[in-house]
């Protein structure tokens, strides 16, 4: 029986460490299901951040599709997603180093494997994501990106590719064009109707969407298109066809993401609920539903930051949650009996689980890890509601320090981390994620906040953050922490914020702009808007019209929410981590910091990682930036740490 012992927050030994995290672990991405095969796409840090698809045969075989040497991802929009399609004994999937399509043809007999793949598409400027196959044609249809000349944006298109690479020299037929972004092509199951989103700049796929249908002729071009939904403020999502042809989606017509289908001419709400039941599109190839049968959809839906599984009787409009451990649902599938879909729990990481719809068991197919973690060892997430910005109700989880085998002297309150979602249109969940533990074990409390702008809350709490990024993110922020200091759960003078991306936008304003934080990490973060407008992808190239405003119409509004301009105003230590080939969020607005906190001689640290993207995939740069943040803390707050961790300089300290 171990002791416990008294040692000060921060310093507890651990069992989550950073080796646990990455070694151990990958992540899981798109699922699909073929007759009795399930696939799925693991995200490999062991293996320099590969994709490989995997399949579990309907005898319970699990083996690798992708050969070494090929990486499963597209780079469509910059995020990917959609990354292969199956259908019978052929998949297709589009292959990172040269954005091509291949296909891989299953070998006859028994557990037979797949063959090489071979490239279906030209090389060149063209890369493809989010197809369906019609089998009827002996083609796919896809989103296909073509890279324009150096200062024009890329042009987005729906095609078609022949399945077997004949007459593809020139990258695919166009179906649909006009538009500023594709997404979703979807077949009807008879083949002569296509559906698709679409939408132009300024708008996201969550601000205004559009869903049409196209008629097909006989040779599979469009003969004719209507709008059935959407529009400049409605939000349309997740199209699907019945199997009898009757075409089902989501929409956010009435503050909420709630499923919807085409009928007499019109379309009508198959159930309404103060719910969402779809996501932000910020990859291709998510499914929050499918059809079990004609009257049954299996769905996945989330109430106040929290998904579970559900599911809808269309004829009756009728609904029951179906009864899970569950808090994180994605990727849902339905076919032959069962559902398929990626989920987490707060005492389960993400695994890919397989229901069966009768009988209602679960099997795990395939876990984000094998270790599992002592709960004694575990915080579980409480959800909380302060007011935030304006008075207004905002929401977090709050994961308080725990380690069984420690406590911390009498009197002493715990060091406090604030950490930031990116996107900023993104959610945190009340889902186990090691990288959560990894602080609270070691007696760090953490308050994971779904400020104004995150979903999972409705359109209108969506909208929080129209006109007001930089404001809004960072108020909440602010206000989760001091309200967590005036309860006494914290120590106000150890409290440090973090976040990437659009998170370590957040996390930079709210070190500049305000005075609660006594440190911060930024992890590819926008130090600089103006520097963002004119050095990012097409994809988000106009996001900020309406998180700020149009640019340069509104170029002081730019200018007075980048932290890059009132370093005079930042007093707190800060350490950088950054990808050296992220598009999305380039080099340089971390370094120009960096050198500002230099120049004023405030204690900093940059840690930058040569062959990363925006986002790490690399096991051993997983692993340095979590060390190297702890490190950091423990310099800037004092604690000693109860293991050796590799030290990152940091200059002025």
């Amino acid at each position: 029986m171990s002791t416990v012992k008294t040692a000060p927050y921060g310093s507890w030994k651990s069992p989550v460490t950073s080796d646990l995290i990455v070694t151990d672990s990958v992540g899981l991405g798109q699922i699909a299901l073929d007759g009795g095969d399930v696939y799925w796409l693991e995200m490999r840090p062991s293996e320099g951040g590969r994709t490989c698809l995997v399949r579990r045969d309907a005898a319970g075989r699990t083996s690798d599709v992708t050969p070494q040497g090929f990486n499963a991802r597209t780079r469509v929009h910059e995020y990917g997603g959609g990354d292969f399609v199956v259908s019978g004994r052929t998949l297709f999937f589009s292959n990172f180093a040269d954005q091509r399509l291949y296909r891989q043809d299953r070998e006859d007999g028994e557990g037979g494997g797949y063959g090489e793949p071979r490239p279906v598409t030209p090389g060149g400027p063209f890369r493809y994501a989010d197809a369906c196959v019609d089998r009827r044609r002996a083609r796919l249809v896809c989103v296909r990106e073509e890279q324009a000349a150096e200062g024009s944006e890329p042009i987005n298109t729906i095609v078609s590719i022949d399945a077997d690479g004949a007459g593809n020299e020139g990258g695919g037929h166009v179906l649909a064009a006009g538009h500023d972004f594709y997404a979703a092509p979807r077949l009807s199951p008879d083949g002569r109707r296509l559906a698709w989103l679409s939408w132009d700049h300024p708008n996201m796929p969550w601000d205004g969407c559009e869903l049409w249908v196209a008629e097909l002729d006989e040779a599979g071009q469009v003969s004719s298109s209507r709008l059935i939904a959407g529009g400049p403020s409605e939000s349309v999502a997740h199209p699907c066809w019945s199997p009898a042809g009757v075409l089902y989606f989501v929409s956010d017509r009435n503050n909420w993401w709630n499923l919807y289908r085409e009928a007499g001419g019109g379309v009508e709400c198959v159930y309404e609920a103060e719910a969402e039941f779809g996501y932000p599109l910020w990859v291709f190839g998510l499914s929050t539903y499918a059809f079990a049968g004609e009257d049954e959809i299996v769905c996945a839906y989330n109430v106040r930051g929290r998904w579970a599984l559900g599911r809808v009787t269309p004829s009756a409009r009728s609904f029951e949650r179906i009864e899970t451990p569950y808090t994180d649902i994605s990727y849902v599938n339905a076919g032959g009996g069962r559902a398929v879909f990626r989920a987490a729990s707060p005492a389960e990481r993400a695994a890919v689980v397989s229901m069966d719809l009768r009988a209602g068991g679960v099997e795990v197919l395939r876990r984000s890890s094998e270790t599992q973690v002592d709960p004694g060892y575990v915080s579980e997430a409480e959800a909380i509601e302060f007011p935030g910005e304006g008075g207004r109700t905002a929401h977090a989880f709050f994961y308080r320090p725990r380690n069984r085998d420690f406590v911390a002297p009498e009197g002493e309150r715990p060091p406090l981390l604030v950490k930031c979602h990116g996107g900023p249109t993104s959610a945190t969940t009340a889902a186990l994620r090691l990288e959560v533990q990894f602080w609270t074990s070691r007696g760090v409390a953490v308050l994971d906040v779904n400020y104004g702008g995150s979903t999972g809350y409705g359109r209108e709490y969506r909208d929080r953050l129209e006109g007001a990024w930089g404001i809004v993110d960072v108020d909440d922020c602010v206000s989760g922490a001091r309200r967590l200091v005036e309860r006494g759960e914290v120590d106000g003078e150890r409290c440090a914020i973090s976040g990437g991306s659009a998170g370590g936008f957040t996390v930079l304003n709210a070190l500049t702009f305000r005075d609660l934080f006594r440190a911060g990490a930024s992890h590819y973060g926008v130090s600089d808007l103006k520097g963002l407008v004119a050095d990012t992808h097409k994809f988000e190239s106009r996001y900020l019209d309406r998180l700020v405003g149009p640019y340069p119409e509104r170029a002081d509004l730019y200018y007075e929410r980048s932290s890059i301009n009132f370093t005079e105003r930042l007093s707190c230590p800060v350490i950088f981590f950054q990808g050296l080939e992220d598009r999305v969020v380039p080099p340089s607005q971390a370094e120009m910091m960096v050198e500002a906190l230099r120049r004023k001689k405030l204690p900093v640290a940059y840690v930058a990682f040569e062959g990363e993207q925006h986002g790490f995939r690399k096991a051993e740069n997983i692993k340095r930036a979590l060390d190297g943040e702890l490190y950091f803390y423990s310099r800037v707050f004092g604690f000693e740490l109860a293991e050796a961790v590799e030290p990152v300089p940091v200059e002025n300290l």
